[in-house]
This record gives structure tokens, sequence and C-alpha cells, in this order.
């Protein structure tokens, strides 16, 4: 009688994202901490999506960079201590929202911190040749999407 094998989580896809990613988040750590940037990744998250997008409520900055609005609140609460964001008190489907901005000094330190670290994922990007950096970003892309069509977030 042979006995079946089941395809242990280990062996998974999504077991190698998750461990990929752990990586990744370990690498920047890491980086920022070496070069004393005085923020965190995630604040460096938050400021980063705020160059990209105007102006954003807690909610649509929390959606963007996958935390809870809780976690998110205090990642600006602190930015807004640091100088770094404004919140701006506007009317949004007939509610008042407090929308985030990041100010000069964000950008300033958003800009001192990418040239502190970006030497750190360079040494990684350079081992891997460019267009399979393009190939597995569009692969993760696709997956993603995938996954959101399959899931729930509600944040």
């Amino acid at each position: 009688m042979k006995t079946q094998i089941h395809e242990h989580f280990t062996d998974t896809i999504f077991y190698q994202i998750e461990l990929t990613a752990k990586y990744c988040k370990l690498l920047g750590q890491q980086a920022f901490e070496k070069f004393n940037t005085g923020i965190t990744v995630d604040e460096y998250a938050v400021l980063d999506v705020l160059t990209v997008n105007d102006m954003l409520c807690q909610r649509d900055v929390a959606k963007l960079i996958l935390k809870d609005r809780a976690n998110t609140g205090k990642l600006l609460d602190t930015l807004s201590e640091k100088n770094y964001v404004e919140r701006e008190l506007t009317v949004k489907n007939n509610r008042p929202v407090k929308m985030v901005k990041i100010t000069k000094e964000g950008l300033a330190k958003l800009n001192e911190v990418a040239d502190k670290v970006r030497p750190s994922y360079n040494l990684v990007r350079e081992k891997i040749k460019t267009r399979n950096l393009a190939k597995v970003g569009d692969l993760l892309i696709e997956l993603r999407n995938i996954l959101k069509e399959t899931i729930e977030i509600q944040i």
C-alpha cells in the first residue's frame, strides 16, 4: 500500500513569497538601523506613499501600506510629531475627514533616507539580472491581482 504524500505548506509558492518578504523586511530594517535614519521602514513607506498620492485619508494610507487603521494612525502621529506630515480637515462624502500630506521636511527626510539605504538594496539587485527582476515583478503583480479578486481585505 502506497502512502499518499501531501504538499507541505513550506513547499508552496505562498510560503516562498512569505519567506522572501520577511527577508526583504529584514534587509530594510537592518539598513535603516545601520544608517541611523531616524525613521522606521513603515514610516518610510508612509512618506513614500504620500509622494505618489497627493492627499490621502488615514484609511487610504492604511490600504496602501497594508497596515490596520490603528497602526497607521500611530505611524501618522509619529510622523506628524516629527513634522514630516500634516493633517488637514476636509469633507469627504459629507463627513469630516483628516487628509494627510507630506511636508517639505518629510520629503527631504524621504530623499535623505533613500540615498542612505539604496546601496543596500542595490547590492541585492546587482546579483539578479534586470530582466529576471522584471519578470518576477510582473509575476508578483499578477499573483497579487488574482489574490485581490479572491480575498477580502478589510482595513
